[in-house]
Order: C-alpha cells, then structure tokens, then sequence
C-alpha cells in the first residue's frame, strides 16, 4: 500500500534523498525540540554509512496521535515517556527496541534586549514578569514541555500567577518564537531549544525536582522493518551520533 502524506502540521521534513535511495529509508518522527540535533546526526549517519532517513517534526503528542492514526513512521522519539506509554499500550511499539536516549533542561526565557538573570523559586513574580504580556508555553494539557512548565510552576507555587496569562503553543520551538518576536512576555521551553534561537536568553533554570525528569524515550515503532530501522538506532548509540546531541545541550544517558 502506498504511504500517505505526511500530516500537513508537522513544522519540517528533512534530509529527503534521491529517489532510487528510498526503498532503504527510514521515516523518523521526532519531538520538535530534537531538530537541530537530529538533522545533524542524520546527515551524518548518511555520510557514514550510507543509510538514509526522513525526519518530521512536531510536538510528541501530535506525533502519537499521527501514528496511533496509521501515519508511516519507522522509529518515534518522544520528549517525554507519557507519549511513548501511549503507544505502547496501543501496541504500536516493538517494546524490545526502546530505551531512554537523552535529558534536558527546563528553562525561562525572555527576548535578550529584556533579559536578567533570575532565581526561579517560590517568591518569583512571574507575573510582573511578563510586563502585561503572556507567558508562552507548549499546551500544558498535551505537549511534553507544556506539561513539565505547568507542574514545575504548580510545584513552586507560581501557578495561579500565570494560569491565566498564558499562550499555548503547539510545540515547544513555536513557544520560543512567541518570545523571540515579542509576542509574549517570557516562555518556558527547553534549555536546548534556547540555545539555538538568539532573539531570547536564558534567565533563570527550574529547579530538578520542580517537575518529572525530562527524558527522551526512542522505539522501533510496530510496522517498521527492524533489518532497515535499527541500524539508525544503533548509530545514534555511538560516540559520533551522540555528539550531536551533546553539543546542543542535551544529556545523554544511554551509553
């Protein structure tokens, strides 16, 4: 059966190749906040062993919900372990395949001309903060990094702040672009994602215990071809694939 197209609401498919390359390609759906690093580390799978793969992005829970649909993906990178649980109990996960791959960073961030660094703790006044603006935030209801900002501020105290006050985004890189263009006062998002936009700063980091471990689960999903898939994963796993990651901030935690 032929693959459908992909879903029109995920922000980039990357690294697409020739033609005659694509019966070996494996199909990657990934948390937004992985792009950068993941773009770079498929080029160089690609290089090193000529294996291809095509990359799309978005937030974890619409990627779930994608593939629960039967969207064509091989292998899912999620930023939390909720989204992966989802498919695994859906059972569209080959469970011997996953493991947690990478850590990050929960920070606050405002647009570097307003940037001061600050102590995020219980007698932060977020709200004076944002200056009238609203904070942004990936959907605290939905997206990982929306949900571990909304139990980090429930955990501080600093919830009833800003519960009202906040722009919800569709994923953790459109929350840092609501702070780079001014549209909103300060964002939540990942340290990671901070580092590559430099229209904002980091002014302060929450607190570890403020919110679940932010941890990237990766699977072979159900129908992939696991000859075809898991040398990906594999090359991920090694020094040169966790470079990439590493250098844009990430933890990486399996050796």
């Amino acid at each position: 059966m032929a693959r459908s197209r992909l879903p029109s609401f995920l922000i980039a498919v990357s690294l697409a190749f020739a033609p005659a390359a694509w019966a070996k390609d494996t199909t990657v759906y990934a948390a937004a906040s992985l792009k950068t690093a993941l773009d770079e580390a498929l080029v160089a799978y690609r290089d090193q062993t000529g294996g291809t793969a095509t990359a799309a992005y978005a937030a974890s829970s619409a990627l779930a919900r994608q593939i629960e649909a039967g969207a064509p993906a091989d292998i899912f990178m999620s930023a939390d372990q909720e989204w992966m649980d989802y498919l695994v109990k859906a059972g569209l996960v080959q469970a011997d395949s996953r493991f947690t791959f990478l850590g990050n960073q929960l920070v606050l961030v405002m647009e570097r001309s307003q940037a001061r660094r600050l102590t995020i703790d219980g007698n932060l006044d977020i709200a004076a903060l944002l200056n009238g603006r609203r904070l942004a935030v990936g959907d605290v209801n939905a997206v990982p990094a929306g949900r571990y900002a909304k139990a980090a501020l429930t955990k501080l105290g600093l919830w009833s702040q800003v519960s009202d006050k906040l722009a919800p985004a569709e994923n953790v890189r459109a929350a840092l672009a609501l702070v780079a263009r001014g549209e909103a006062g300060a964002g939540i998002v990942y340290a990671t994602d901070a580092r590559v936009e430099p229209g904002v700063a980091i002014v302060g980091v929450f607190p570890a215990d403020s919110h679940a471990p932010i941890e990237y689960p990766v699977a072979l999903l159900k129908g992939a071809d696991k000859a075809a898939s898991q040398p990906l994963l594999d090359f991920l796993k090694t020094d040169e694939g966790r470079r990439h990651f590493i250098n844009q901030g990430f933890t990486v935690l399996t050796k």
